[in-house]
This record gives C-alpha cells, sequence and structure tokens, in this order.
C-alpha cells in the first residue's frame, strides 16, 4: 500500500521548495520529490535557481563588481590600492558557502513546517499517484489527494554543439571556471548570456557574444535596449547582433566556432571557453507517465488554465515548467497561489505585472508593456523619462549612467509599464509594481513623497516628466 499524502510537490526549485512550505503551513500533508545533486554530489534542494542560477551568479556578479570598481572607479573616490588582484578559486568558494548555506537553509524549513523531503525523480502515474526513484534506483509509490508539478526547466542544447562541462558550456560550467579565460565566447544575448559575460569580461576576459536576432534586448523598451547596447560597448563586451551559429569543435584547448553575421558572410572565431546560453525548455521529459492525463504543448511546458490547474482533477502544474515567463519569483507566486487554492482559500497571480531585472552593470529592469507594445496594440500612450545623471545620491555613488521610463495610458493616465537601466534598479522595480498592482497612474507616483537624496526621486521625477512637469530637467 502506497504512502499517502494531501500534496505531493515534484521540483524543490523556487517554485516547488515554496508550495511545499505553504502548503505545510495551511495544515496539508505534504511531500516534495526532487532528483538535483549538488556540486558535493549530494541531494540539494532549491533546483536550478540556489545551486547553479541566480543565486551563485549573483554572487560572482557582486564580486567581480568590487574588484572591477577596485581597479577602475575607487580611484574617483580618492582610494587606490597597489597591483590588486582576485583569487578565482577564493572566489568560487565564497559563491559555493552562499549556496550551500541557502540550500540548507531550505532543508531546516521543510523540517521546521514538516514537510517530506525525498531525494529522487518523481513521475506523475494516473489517479494522482507518484513514482519516485531515488538514486541508488529504488521506486517507491507514493499517492496525493493533489499532486504540484515544479519540475523547472534545463538549457537548450543546440544541435551538433553538446556541452562538454570543459569547453563548450552551459551556465553551471560557466559558474565553475577555476581560471580567467583570456577568450570568452557566448552564444546568446541574453539574461544568462549578458551576466555571465560581463563576471568574466571584468576579471580581463575578451568577451564575443553572438546574437541570432537583429535588435538588442528585444523584450526590452527601445530606449532602455540602447543605452544598455551603448554601455556594454564602452565595458568592452562585442555584442553582434543577427549572428547564425553554424557549429563549433573542441580542437586542442580551443572553441572553434563558425557563424554568419548579419551581412550574410560566413565567420571563424576561436575562444577559450564558449558559453551556450540560447534559452531553457521545460524539464518534462520523462515526468508524465502516459496515462497521466496531463497534456503538453508543442514546446513542451505542461498546459494551464489560468490557476494552473492541468484539468486533471487534484494536478496543478507551475513555474519554469509552464506558460510565462522563467522566473523564480514568478515561480513562487504560482506556488503560493495553487497551495491556496488547494486549502480552499483564494489564490492568483498576475502575469502582467511580473518584474524583470538582468543584473549587469548597470541593471535593467521592467515592467508591463513597452511603448512599442502598447503602439502596437493601438493603445495610446504619453511617456515620461528621467536621467540618473540627475539624481544627486547616484552622483554620490559614481553610477550617473541610465534613466527610469514611465508608459502611461494617454487618456487614463493609468501606468502600462516601467523600465530603467541603472544602479539598483532591481529594487526600484518594485515601488513601480506595487503601483501598477493597484492600478495606479502616473498621477499617483508624481504625487509621493520620495527620501531625498534617494535613487528613487528618479522614478519621482519620471513621473512628473509624463506630464512635462519634471523639477530637475527641462522638459
Amino acid at each position: 500500500m502506497s504512502t499517502s499524502y494531501d500534496v505531493i510537490v515534484i521540483g524543490a526549485g523556487p517554485a516547488g521548495y515554496v508550495a511545499a512550505i505553504r502548503a505545510a503551513q495551511l495544515g496539508l500533508k505534504t511531500a516534495c520529490v526532487d532528483d538535483f545533486i549538488g556540486k558535493d554530489g549530494k541531494p540539494a534542494l532549491g533546483g536550478t535557481c540556489l545551486n547553479v542560477g541566480c543565486i551563485p551568479s549573483k554572487a560572482l556578479l557582486e564580486s567581480t563588481k568590487q574588484f572591477h570598481a577596485l581597479l577602475h572607479t575607487f580611484k574617483d573616490h580618492g582610494i587606490s590600492a597597489a597591483e590588486p588582484t582576485i583569487d578565482v578559486p577564493t572566489m568560487i568558494g565564497r559563491k559555493d558557502k552562499i549556496v550551500r548555506q541557502l540550500t540548507g537553509g531550505i532543508a531546516t524549513l521543510f523540517k521546521a513546517n514538516k514537510v517530506t523531503a525525498l531525494a529522487g525523480r518523481g513521475k506523475l502515474l494516473a489517479n494522482r499517484q507518484v513514482e519516485v526513484t531515488f538514486h541508488d534506483g529504488a521506486t517507491e509509490i507514493l499517492s496525493a489527494t493533489n499532486v504540484i508539478l515544479a519540475a523547472g526547466s534545463v538549457p537548450i542544447e543546440i544541435p551538433g554543439i553538446p556541452f562538454d562541462g570543459s569547453h563548450i558550456l552551459d551556465n553551471v560550467g560557466a559558474l565553475n571556471i577555476e581560471s580567467v579565460p583570456k577568450r570568452f565566447g557566448v552564444i546568446g544575448a541574453g539574461v544568462i548570456g549578458l551576466e555571465m559575460g560581463s563576471v568574466w569580461r571584468r576579471l580581463g576576459s575578451e568577451v564575443t557574444v553572438l546574437e541570432a536576432l537583429p535588435d538588442f534586448l528585444a523584450a526590452c523598451d527601445a530606449d532602455i535596449a540602447r543605452v544598455a547596447a551603448r554601455e556594454f560597448k564602452k565595458q568592452g563586451l562585442d555584442i553582434r547582433l543577427g549572428c547564425r551559429v553554424s557549429g563549433a569543435k573542441v580542437v586542442g584547448d580551443e572553441v572553434h566556432v563558425s557563424y554568419t553575421d548579419a551581412a550574410g558572410a560566413s565567420q571563424d572565431v576561436v575562444f577559450d571557453k564558449l558559453l551556450v546560453a540560447v534559452g531553457r525548455r521545460a524539464h518534462t521529459r520523462g515526468l508524465l507517465a502516459e496515462d497521466s492525463g496531463v497534456r503538453l504543448n508543442p514546446r513542451g511546458q505542461i498546459e494551464v488554465d489560468a490557476h494552473c490547474h492541468t484539468g486533471v482533477e487534484g494536478v496543478w502544474a507551475i513555474g519554469d515548467c509552464v506558460r510565462g515567463p522563467m522566473l523564480a519569483h514568478k515561480g513562487s507566486e504560482e506556488g503560493i497561489a495553487v497551495a491556496e487554492l488547494i486549502a480552499g482559500k483564494a489564490g492568483h497571480v498576475n502575469l502582467d505585472t511580473i518584474p524583470w531585472v538582468i543584473y549587469t552593470e548597470p541593471e535593467i529592469a521592467w515592467v508591463g508593456k513597452t511603448e512599442k507594445e502598447c503602439k502596437d496594440a493601438g493603445i495610446p500612450v504619453k511617456t515620461g523619462a528621467f536621467p540618473f545623471a540627475a539624481v544627486g545620491r547616484a552622483m554620490a555613488m559614481n553610477e550617473t549612467y541610465g534613466s527610469v521610463k514611465i508608459i502611461a495610458h494617454a487618456e487614463t493616465d493609468r501606468v502600462l509599464g516601467v523600465h530603467m537601466i541603472g544602479p539598483m534598479v532591481s529594487e526600484l522595480i518594485a515601488e513601480c509594481v506595487v503601483a501598477m498592482e493597484f492600478h495606479a497612474s502616473s498621477e499617483d507616483l508624481a504625487r509621493i513623497c520620495h527620501a531625498h537624496p534617494t535613487l528613487s526621486e528618479a522614478v519621482h521625477e519620471a513621473a512628473l516628466a509624463v506630464d512635462k512637469r519634471a523639477i530637475h530637467r527641462a522638459n
């Protein structure tokens, strides 16, 4: 007879572990199944985000930002140091320590909330049964009133360019390079490609980014993308657009890459390390038995309704394996919403107000629609923008690049989107998410008192600029 639970969650990433904890808080007997193996060879909770994604990449970004500042910008503050160096293995070790602390913290939270953690691969069978295959090959069948599928995503591999973990890397390999490569190549100018390219550029690598699309950061507002492209070029990132990679092979200790450039000419380039960062796909292979009743769309994602229900009684799906942006915070909110729906409470996630962040230098953040999306949809808009160069706190920080742009409906003044590039915009965007959740107008943001001197004054002035009444610049 199988062990029975109120809720079984398959996947312990930001979507799954949060769903499990919230379900347990609501008094539901909960188990969470996950097969991730950490760098030390032991099972680790937290999924891609905590182990080989969001958290370790931010640790490396912070370390390299400090080193780059010591070399190039601390002198503006009167700070100097003779011949500074960086110990890359120590930097990697610090990153690993942070990962261990956070993944261990999830285990502590599971214990405190009485969530049963099972280290193995989960597979949904018919009638809400879950087959768990443990790492030693043993299997067990569990049953549940509700099953939440939170299997996450995995990197997309380009056909003919397999990851080898040494020269041709996915995000995992790029986080564990032990010495600075002279030539670092990146396929894909998305979040992962730009962040990891920035890490190794700051440490002295010659970084070349090959992007297939003709436009840079097409998901961003065009004004913000233009500023980003200019700043990255100043930093020495060689970003080549409209490039179609046709092959890559390892020759000795080098990676030889062939591609067709935007003009249609064949090109070859040689790197010491190559990061393939062309996107991620839902990790649904082997997740579902044929008679589970759960359907996949053509992209391999689990089909769900607006409430993350699969259409099969008691079966839900959340996070990277369903529609919507592959973002940790989006998955977490879906996990909470589903747990509360299972418990008979209200649960909802507004996909239109999910914030996006790229943690480069400068940071890039946005929420809602771009100006182009509004115009393409026939929505009349008015916009206001304000540069950090006119913000006292930014000047004191010596980080005056970038701006805040607010897009509002031309007739109702409702905020439709906010786009930022500059210092700490990953934190500033939260105010705008709250404003949009409450259907605020640009006038609402303009009438809120913002502390001085702070970076948030750029949001305030941008809101004022929507009606051409910014105080600290000519309108």
